[in-house]
């Protein structure tokens, strides 16, 4: 693989300290969520971390194969939701992955199709591969005017 760009990050203290990346354009506060323990009002965590970074590299595998094929993404959007917890068959901790991909200018059939492609493109759907499940969950046509 030709790298093409690398991101350094740099955690202390795990979930009850602080990440920051060397370009400083990251400085974060980390704790646990409430969820596990955390103050209501505490910093942000590892798993809302990697859900901005699917979601945002995953819309951006979409727009980009929507822009080749010709197709109307605009208005589109990809939530990720990240889900932590322990492992059922054994120890350890693992993560789920529900996708949300919303296209509201191209039917379901053409949505779905897209947001299949860009799973298959993305770099994060790409690293997790047979190691966390990913759910998609595909909306379209929301902006769609059905015939009267």
């Amino acid at each position: 693989m030709k790298i093409l760009y690398t991101a350094e990050a740099t955690a202390s203290g795990g979930r009850l300290g602080g990440v920051h990346t060397s370009d400083g354009k990251l400085d974060l506060t980390l704790d646990p969520p409430a969820e596990l323990g955390g103050p209501e009002d505490g910093g942000s965590n590892p798993e809302q971390l990697f859900a901005a970074g699917y979601a945002a590299c995953f819309h951006s595998a979409l727009l980009i194969i929507a822009r080749g094929k010709k197709l109307d993404a605009d208005d589109s959007s990809v939530t990720a939701r990240v889900g932590f917890g322990p492992l059922g068959d054994g120890p350890g901790w693992g993560l789920t992955v529900n996708l949300q991909v919303d296209v509201p200018h191209l039917d379901q059939d053409a949505a779905q199709r897209l947001a299949e492609r860009a799973h298959r493109q993305c770099p994060y759907s790409n690293a997790i591969e047979g190691n966390v499940p990913v759910e998609l969950e595909v909306t379209a046509g929301s902006a769609l005017t059905s015939p009267a």
